[in-house]
Formats: C-alpha cells, structure tokens, sequence
C-alpha cells in the first residue's frame, strides 16, 4: 500500500514544478492501464448479487466554517454524476477495481461543477469535480470490511475535522485525485464481488455484495495514536489501523493495515461540542 512522506507536503514547489510533475504521474498511470498486465473489473451488472457482505452511510453536507455552502451542493451533483459510473460494477476473481479508470477525468463536459477541494497548502478551495474523496472515502473503508484488498491507496494528508462525532478511527479513508493518486482493489478470492453505491436525500449509501455470504466478520480500530509537534509549529497526528478477523464468531487473525501521518487543521484537544 503506497506510503507519502507528511513533510514533502509543507514542501513549496514552483508552479512549474507541480505542473510537470503531475504531467508525469498521469502519463504513467496511462500507461499502466493500458498497458500493463492488470485485468481491471469493467462489467456493470443491471442486477444485484444475493448476499450483502457489508454496508456503510455517510453524511452528504457537512458544514465546514468559512466554506461557500454552494460547494457543498454541487459536491452531490459530482457525486451523482460518480456513482453512475461505479453502481452494479462486479469485480471478478483475479480483476482489479481502479476508481479512476471507471469514473474517468471529472470535466464540466460531463457534468460536472466546482466542487469543495482541499488544496495541497492546507485551505479549502473549488475545482471541478470537487468531492469525490467522500466516495473513495466510503469505498475504502468498506472495503476494510470484505476479503478484497487494497493494493493502492493514499492517505489523507490534512486532518481537517475534530473528534466531535467522529465514527470511524482516524485515518480511514483514501483521498483521490486523477488520474495519478487512485484507489485500487484486488480480488484474490475465487467468488464475484458487486459494488452498489447510491445517494439518498441526505446520505452517500454504498453496499459490498457477494455470490455467497460471508464467512468472517471484521473489526477496524486503531493502534499507537498520538500528536506530535513540528519544527513549524504545527501537529501532526499519526496512528496505525489494524482489523481484527473472525471466522464464525472466534477471533482468527489481527492484521496491520496501514499508517497514516496528517497535518491538523485544528487545535489538539479541542472540547467535543
């Protein structure tokens, strides 16, 4: 799973360096797709497979001081626009999921508005197709959930909300940006999985599902959680995820996941309200 450094991010690069660089990197994600010897899940079933292996729901607005409430409604438009892409996808033993290569570039062409984005300086700001890390969130996490694995995703490298209300451990999403920061999901497992995603009035709503049901349960939590001081004078908040897997009740196995290192956007200890 691929590691990013969290002090390259206080880094500052030159317009032309961040525009080539990104040049780079989705030149070679290009060639990887097309040209490498993944097979990627490409079929859209038109109906459900039987068995739920697991579910989860997120909040579709959430008020964020000093943002354009705007950027947040056309956020739901952008996922709208999304999920039609990746609703009903069935990835099949040995296939790989790339959430870039099924939604494709978000343009305005598509449909696609200004969009709420986290800008590598730490403040919020627009951009087409803004929003779209909520469904790489969920996916994630979901997945977390499942026998599938993950063999590409990126981390967060801001923590931009406080404990308060807080559900799921810290660090346990994947932030997306095209073509070059993708998530990726590998089936090596000998049965077909199914994506559904889809939005409600209020909530992003998304569904793991299977030919036959599942066999283990899993438990995501996290370990070493602590905030350390930078030589700018900000915070940083590490932690490490592990799941804990049971088969038919009895604890089987406790595997490490990932580690995750974010920039704070907000005080330590701040008062849960």
């Amino acid at each position: 799973m691929t590691k990013r450094n969290i002090y390259n991010e206080t880094k500052k690069r030159s317009k032309l360096r961040l525009y080539l660089g990104k040049q780079y990197y989705t030149f070679k994600r290009y060639i990887k797709w097309y040209f490498g010897n993944e097979k990627y899940s490409k079929d859209i079933l038109n109906y459900q497979l039987p068995y739920l292996i697991f579910t989860h729901n997120t909040p579709l607005i959430r008020k964020l001081q000093g943002v354009d409430p705007v950027l947040q409604y056309n956020k739901v438009t952008n996922l709208k626009i999304a999920t039609s892409r990746v609703n009903g996808i069935c990835i099949k033993p040995g296939e790989v999921f790339s959430y870039w290569k099924l939604i494709g570039k978000p343009t305005k062409r598509k449909g696609y508005k200004d969009g709420l984005i986290l800008n590598p300086n730490g403040t919020f700001g627009a951009g087409t197709g803004g929003g779209l890390c909520q469904l790489s969130n969920l996916i994630y996490w979901m997945t977390l959930h499942t026998p599938l694995t993950v063999i590409e995703r990126y981390r967060h490298s801001r923590d931009i909300f406080p404990d308060s209300n807080r559900t799921q451990p810290f660090g346990s999403g994947a932030t997306c940006v095209y073509n070059y920061l993708d998530l990726q999901i590998y089936n090596g497992t000998d049965k077909e999985f199914q994506l559904i995603v889809y939005l409600t009035e209020d909530s992003l709503v998304g569904e793991w599902r299977s030919v036959e049901p599942s066999q283990y349960n899993y438990e995501v939590y996290e370990k070493e959680h602590f905030i350390s001081s930078t030589y700018w004078g900000g915070y940083i908040r590490n932690n490490k995820i592990y799941r804990r897997v049971y088969e038919n009740g009895i604890l089987i196995d406790d595997e490490y996941i990932t580690e995750n290192h974010a920039i704070m956007m907000y005080q330590p200890l701040l008062p849960s309200k």
